[in-house]
C-alpha cells in the first residue's frame, strides 16, 4: 500500500473543491452575460484541463486505493458535467435554443460530484485517525477486515497468508538509558527499514508500543522465510544516531505463522505470538516460524512436548539455517 499523507490530501481536496466553485462562477457569468467560458473550458478535454481535473489525475492512485469503484464514478460524473456545461454555453454563445436535458445533466452530475468529494474527504479523515502518528503505520482498526479480505483473496488464488509479529529487542533499555524521544527515533528507523522490505500489497500495522504486525500474501510457504530473512537483514544494517549522540544498532525478533484454511485472526496471531516468544527465549535477534505441519499446535497447547517452531538465528550459522525448537 502506498504511503498517504491524509492530512495533506484533505487540504488539497478542499483547495480543489474551492477551485470548482470558481469554475462554477465562470459558468454562471457565461449563462447570464452570454460570455465565453474560455478555450480551456470549452475544450473536449476540459475535464482533465481544469484545476480539479489536473489535481485528480495526479492523485488518482490515492482515490483508487481508498475506493476504486467510487473513483470511477467520480471521474465519470466529472466528465459528464463538463460535457453538459460545454453544450449549454456553446448554445448560448451561438444563439441556439437550449436543451433542458443538458441543464438537468449538469445539475445532477454536479450534485453527485460534490457527494463523491464529500465521501472521499470523510474517508480520508477516518483513515488519518486510524494511522499511528509516529510511524504512519495503520493501527488495529481495520486489521480484522483486512485479514478476512486477504484470506478470501489467497483462497481464490491458491496463495498463502502469513502473519508476522516483529518486536524490537531490548527496547525498554533504549528508553530507560536514552529517553522516550530516543525510543521514538528508533521506532521510526525500524519502520523505515521494514517498509524497504515490503511490497506495495503487504499490510503493516503498529500493533503495540514496540511491536509491529504484518499481513503478507505469498506464493508458497517457503516465501515466508525469505521475507523474514530480508527484514532481519534490513534491521541489522541500521546504525541510528540518537538525539544525545549515542549510537544504537537495534535488532528485532520475529514470530511467523501461516494461516491455516479457515483459521481465525485471533488463532493465527496467537501462534505467531508464541513463535515470537520462542525466538525471544532462544536469545532474540532471530525469527521463529510456527510449525506449518501443526497449524493448531500453539493455539491448542501443542503436543506433550509443547508447540513446535523452526528457529532461524544468525549465531547458528552464517547463512540460512533452521533448528526445530519445542516449548
Amino acid at each position: 500500500m502506498p504511503e498517504i499523507d491524509f492530512e495533506q490530501f484533505v487540504s488539497e481536496l478542499d483547495s480543489a473543491m474551492r477551485a470548482h466553485l470558481v469554475w462554477a462562477h465562470r459558468v454562471l457569468r457565461c449563462a447570464v452575460l452570454h460570455s465565453s467560458l474560455g478555450s480551456d473550458l470549452l475544450s473536449s478535454e476540459a475535464h482533465v484541463l481544469c484545476h480539479f481535473g489536473l489535481w485528480f489525475t495526479q492523485h488518482r492512485d490515492i482515490f483508487e486505493e481508498m475506493d476504486a469503484g467510487r473513483t470511477r464514478e467520480l471521474e465519470s460524473e466529472h466528465q459528464a458535467m463538463h460535457d453538459a456545461i460545454r453544450a449549454i454555453c456553446l448554445s448560448i454563445i451561438n444563439g441556439e435554443p437550449r436543451d433542458v436535458a443538458d441543464l438537468d445533466t449538469f445539475e445532477s452530475t454536479q450534485t453527485r460530484l460534490i457527494d463523491h468529494l464529500a465521501f472521499f474527504k470523510t474517508l480520508a479523515v477516518t483513515c488519518d485517525s486510524q494511522r499511528d502518528a509516529l510511524t504512519w503505520l495503520s493501527l488495529r482498526h481495520r486489521l480484522r477486515q483486512d485479514f478476512d479480505l486477504l484470506s478470501s483473496h489467497t483462497k481464490r488464488h491458491g496463495a498463502v497468508l502469513v502473519v508476522m509479529l516483529v518486536d524490537a529487542d531490548h527496547f525498554k533499555v533504549i528508553n530507560d538509558q536514552n529517553g522516550h524521544a530516543a525510543g521514538d527515533v528508533v521506532l521510526q528507523h525500524l519502520t523505515a527499514a521494514l517498509r524497504q522490505t515490503l511490497r506495495e500489497e503487504d499490510m503493516a500495522y503498529r500493533y503495540g508500543g514496540d511491536e509491529f504486525l504484518l499481513l503478507m500474501e505469498i506464493a508458497s510457504a517457503e516465501g515466508m522465510t525469505v521475507a523474514a530473512q530480508r527484514m532481519m537483514e534490513a534491521v541489522r544494517a541500521l546504525s541510528i544516531v540518537l538525539p544525545n549522540s549515542a549510537i544504537v544498532r537495534p535488532t528485532v525478533t520475529i514470530g511467523v505463522a501461516l494461516a491455516a484454511k479457515g483459521e481465525s485472526l485471533a488463532s493465527v496471531i496467537q501462534r505467531a505470538d508464541a513463535a515470537l516468544y520462542a525466538g525471544k527465549a532462544a536469545g532474540r535477534n532471530c525469527y521463529a516460524a510456527a510449525d506449518r505441519d501443526d497449524p493448531a499446535g500453539a493455539a491448542a497447547g501443542g503436543s506433550a512436548s509443547g508447540p513446535r517452531f523452526f528457529l532461524h538465528a544468525p549465531e547458528l550459522c552464517a547463512g540460512e539455517c533452521s533448528t526445530r525448537y519445542s516449548m
